[in-house]
Parts: C-alpha cells; structure tokens; sequence
C-alpha cells in the first residue's frame, strides 16, 4: 500500500534518513518512534505530499483517501457538530449536488444523489458524529456550540473528531493523545483497534501503542527499520538487537586495537612495512559498527526535601469549585510523605479542580483544610508552559531560583533536562511544547518541593523523557499527586487511586485495568439509561440501611428522569423508522424503470416523499438531540 524504495529524505541542509526500502501494507497499524527531530512529523509530510523524496521513490494508490489532524482551528462560527462532519468530505460534495439538483428540479439526479447518500451512510452520519463527540468528553450540550467557544485543546479534540470522522483508507495520527484525559484516550484506542483502515500512529503513550498497533517502524540514525508486535515486542527485539551490537562493536574494537597496535611497532621496520601498510588499509576500509547508546539524554533526581512533616495536608469535609458552582463536596484526604496518589474520573469531574485546591490556588468553598507550616509545593500544569519568560534562556530561569549558584552548576543540572551547549543559553522563545515541558519540570525539581503536584506532566514529552521522570518519581522522597492519561507512568509511581467522579472523591481500591472495565461498564449502563451511572465501585457505603436508602433513592431518580427518557426514546424510535423508510424509497428509485415515460408518476410520488422524509428526518434528529440534552441537563441537576 505504502511503498518506500531506496528513499532518503531532507529538511534543508539535513539528512533526516536514507535507503529507506519498505512497504506498509493495507490495514496495518503502524507505531512510529524515534527521538524528537529524528523526522517522524517529515514523514507524514511526505506522505500527504508536502515534501518530495529527495533521493529514491514513495508511491502509493492514486485514489487512496488520506486523513490527518488539523494542527490550526479557526475562530469559527460553525457548530461542533457541523465542522466535525466536515470531516467527510464526499459527503459534503453530495449534499451540495443534492441542494443544486433538487433546486433545479432534476428528478433523476436527485434520485441518483439520495441512493449515493444512502450508500455513505449520510442518514446516520449526524448520529456518528455525536458519538465521536461524546467519546472524546464532549457533553450532549455542548455538540451545537460554536467552534469559537472552545478552548484551544478542546479545538484539537474537534480536529481529532473531524479526522475521524472522514472514511479514510489512511489515518496520520501524530500525538493525538496531547490533548485527551484518560477516559478519552481508553475510547480512542478503542476507536482505532476497531479502524478498518491503514493507520500510522505518532505517539509517546507506551500502553496507548501496544493496544493499538501491530507494527513500529523505528527512526534512528538516519535509518528506518519496521518491527512486527506492538510496542513491548518492539523493546524486547530492540534490547536483543543492542546487545548483540554492543558485542559486536567490543569484538572489533579489541581487532582494531591489535591492528592498530601492530602498525605502530612494524610500520618503521623495512621487514614488516608492507604488512603494517596492508594492515592500515584494511583498517581504513573496515565499517565500524556504531556503539549502541542505550542510555537516555536526560538524567535527573528530585532533591531531598529539608523537611518532611506529617502530614503535609490535610482536608476535612472539603468542598471546592468557582463562586457558587461546587465541582467536588465531602472530600476527605490525608497526605503523608510516603503518599502516591493518582487521581481518575471521567472529564469535567474536578480532577484539575482538586489540584488547585492541593496546590493552593483556590479556596476551599466549606469544610477544613490544614496545611503544615513546612509545606512546599511543586505544581506543574500546561497553563505554567506559557509562564516562562520567552526571552530568557533556561540558565537564566534558574538564576531567578538560586542567584549565588555557578553558572557552571547550573549549565551542568539543565544538561541532564537535554539542554546542552548553547541551548542552555538560547532564549525559550522558540522552543517547542516539550522543551517547555522540561524547563519547567527542571524547575520544578530544583527547588526541593516536599508535595509534588502534576497535573497531565507527560504531554509533549517523548518517550525517554518519560521514563526519566517516572525513574526520578519512583526515587522521590515527598509526597505525589498526580493526573495522567499515560497509564504507564501511573502505574509506576502511584500506589493509590482517588476516583473523582459525580461531585465525590473517592478512593479507588483496584488497578487501571480495573478502571478501564469500570469506564466500559459505565458507559454500557448509561447507554441502556442505567439509573446508577456511578456504579458499586464509586461507594463505600456497604450496609444493609444504605443499600436500602440507595435503592430507594435510585427509584426516585428513575421517577423524575422517566418522562424524559421516554422522550429520548420516542424521538430514537420515530428517527430509525423514518431512516428505514428513506433507505426503502432509495431503493425505489433505484430502478430504472421509474426513468421510463410509463414510471414518469410514481417517480413524481417518490421524489415528493423522499423530500418530505428528509425534512422530517431532520426535525426527528433535531428533537432527539434535544430530548438527549434536557435528560443531560437533569441527571447532573439530580447528581449535584
């Protein structure tokens, strides 16, 4: 499907990779790794046809539709909803064709163009979007929002939507879980296990690529190498791969040497200079084998903090959100040093709310909390990325900490963040979003925090850089806190779960994969209209009296939301029978008898009731979509 032959690639005066040879074939799933500026991003550009092949040849099928996501969203005025089905361009073009031929009166078209929806799925299209939405965190109130409304991470979450959208026979994904919590990116690689397409896959998100993925191709060194497996597989050949060149490379050096060393003693000596000459070419010719860098580029340590109290903080019955708004009430938590805490719950839950709070940035709004005189915070988020002074270098960020260290030590502690040479005195201004990333967690841990707060701390960090911060966490000596959609780092460094979800925060005494089955399950019960969305493992009220009150109060919540369930369910049942009776009439006027003088009436009743079942489709999908908001809006009235 995707054919590279003796292929070498430039950007500017670089060479990025050369004699590259491979085919990826249809339906693959294909992970690309390699460090940042290896050239992972320039070959999805030459795939989409925005570079050229400096030396050698990419081909692949003329008719191959390609879909890939949108680094820019404008400020537009269009719905969510209507610029994801943007996403499908065909049918977009039909529509159009249709709007023009029923505007001319082309009967004939306008049969012709009904059948061509029919056979994309244009009926069911909305419906399919609205799903997309929802898998990536958008409530049912927020689909018909105007695209400008949207914050800029939940714009790419859009562009993801919309390039999901398109029925592509390819799908580029390059980081798409950047901008995702946790439950988005369990359903995205979900979504795209399910993909019948060819996809390559960018990303950093170890868990992410091995559910996703049957290849990796590998970037390094100018070189491309495709490896069969997911991920894990990938780490394990690679490993096996590195040793035996590490072996390889101490063998020749030990021939070099002894080559080398000969030439040395006989080179002087008439006797021995043809063979010492004979003995130097060949050295000259050998290839030496590259020595395998196994190691990471980036190598650092949390301090130990000077101070350690028990505890460091303490809430009590604590409620917490913005004015009037409560996001999460009751909330009950006791940090010791030794604590690693990681917080899940599905999106808009109060997850980053409850950071704040931790980290000092907010009020409580009622309750108790307490906080150790000797308390000191370190608090990362994506916000503090754009609090970085763009026209200092990462030195001079540091001076700020500590005036009286050495610009010595303090060129010496970035290079173990990767900012080497004059990269350490360079302005920030231009740096990407992951060089950011490790600025700020440089100064992070330079300052010595005893509570350590990270809210989504791999985002724009590859994956070497991943696994220096998870070996500094494990190694941490304070308290952590931490919210992540990269299952591995949790899962390394957490010994504890907080599951914050309907207003509550609550302890989570399982495993990721047993909140994975508990995201399923919640999603199951809430589309079969569950009345307890929140599921057994969200309380730990055990008692017979409890069960009984909850019994109770979950018939009571069943009462209330009943009408307007049965609503939903009306308005579903009217909009799959109208969309039945659309593919019938497609059908119809699929044959070409109708198109005959003797067919001309019944292809005149036909087109007049197709026309009137489109409109009353649109009315009956326009009143679904209602019914589904008001039933939103009451259950999360009823849940407050």
């Amino acid at each position: 499907m995707l054919n590279f032959s003796s292929l070498a690639l430039r950007r500017g005066a670089r060479l990025l990779f050369e004699q590259v040879s491979l085919t990826i074939h249809q339906g693959r799933k294909v992970g690309i790794t390699g460090a940042n500026g290896c050239g992972k991003s320039s070959l999805f550009a030459l795939i989409r046809g925005q570079l050229s092949a400096d030396q050698g040849e990419f081909s692949m099928p003329p008719a191959l539709v390609v879909a890939h996501v949108a680094q820019e969203t404008p400020a537009l005025a269009r719905t969510a909803i209507d610029y994801v089905l943007d996403g499908d361009v065909e049918l977009r073009q039909v529509e159009a064709a249709l709007v023009q031929a029923e505007a001319e009166n082309a009967g004939e078209r306008v049969a012709l163009l009904h059948g061509q929806l029919e056979n994309i799925g244009g009926y069911t299209a909305r419906s399919r979007a609205a799903r997309l939405l929802d898998g990536l965190g958008f409530r049912p109130s927020q689909i018909e929002a105007q695209v400008a409304d949207f914050s800029g991470g939940w714009r790419m979450r859009l562009n993801l939507a919309q390039a999901l959208m398109c029925r592509s026979d390819l799908l580029l994904l390059d980081e798409p879980t950047n901008h995702l919590d946790l439950d988005a990116v369990i359903w995205l690689q979900e979504w795209l296990a399910a993909y019948p397409g060819t996809l390559l896959l960018i990303s950093h998100d170890r868990d992410f690529l091995d559910e996703v993925v049957d290849q990796v191709l590998h970037i390094e060194q100018g070189r491309l190498q495709l490896y069969t497996g997911n991920y894990s597989r990938f780490e394990l050949a690679r490993a096996e791969q590195l040793a035996q060149q590490q072996s390889a490379y101490e063998r020749q050096q030990r021939e070099v040497a002894h080559m080398r060393s000969f030439v040395e003693r006989f080179r002087a000596k008439a006797t021995k200079a043809k063979q010492a000459q004979s003995r130097l070419k060949a050295l000259e010719r050998m290839e030496l084998i590259a020595q395998a860098h196994v190691d990471s580029p980036f190598h650092f340590s949390f301090r130990i903090p000077q101070k350690l109290p028990r505890p460091l903080l303490n809430l009590d019955q604590v409620a917490c959100g913005y004015g009037d708004k409560v996001i999460v009430e009751r909330a009950n938590l006791c940090l010791m040093p030794e604590s690693r805490l990681g917080l899940l719950g599905p999106n808009g839950a109060g997850k980053s709310t409850l950071i704040k709070l931790l980290a000092g940035e907010m009020e409580a709004l009622a309750g108790q909390t307490e906080r150790s005189s000797e308390l000191k915070v370190g608090y990362f988020a994506q916000h503090q990325l754009e609090q970085l002074r763009p026209e200092e270098s990462p030195v001079q960020h540091l001076q700020r900490l500590d005036p009286k260290a050495s610009d010595a030590e303090l060129r010496s502690y970035v290079g173990g963040f990767g900012f080497h040479g004059d990269q350490a005195l360079a302005p920030v201004a231009p740096f990407s979003g992951g060089e950011k990333a490790r600025l700020v967690l440089a100064l992070l841990v330079y300052q010595a925090p005893n509570l350590l707060l990270l809210d989504e701390p791999t985002n724009h960090l590859d994956l070497e850089m991943r696994q220096a911060l998870i070996n500094a966490l494990q190694e941490y000596q304070g308290a952590l806190v931490v919210v992540s959609h990269d299952r591995h780092l949790l899962r390394s460094v957490c010994d504890d779960f907080l599951l914050v979800e309907g207003g509550r925060a609550q302890p989570f005494d399982d495993d990721l994969e047993a909140y994975r089955r508990w995201l399923a399950q919640r999603s199951a019960e809430q589309r079969r209209e569950s009345s307890n969305p929140k599921g057994d493992a969200t309380t730990a009220e055990h008692s017979a009296t409890a069960r009984k009150d909850r019994k109770r109060l979950e018939a009571e919540r069943r009462k209330q939301l009943q009408p307007l369930r049965k609503q939903q369910d009306d308005w579903e049942k009217r909009l799959g029978k109208l969309q039945e009776e659309q593919r019938t009439v497609a059908a119809a006027l699929a044959d070409a008898g109708l198109y005959e003088a003797s067919g001309k009436e019944r292809l005149k009743k036909l087109l007049a009731q197709q026309t009137e079942l489109h409109r009353a489709v649109e009315e009956a999908e326009g009143a679904w979509m209602e019914a589904m908001e008001a039933l939103d809006a009451a259950e999360r009235a009823l849940e407050a």
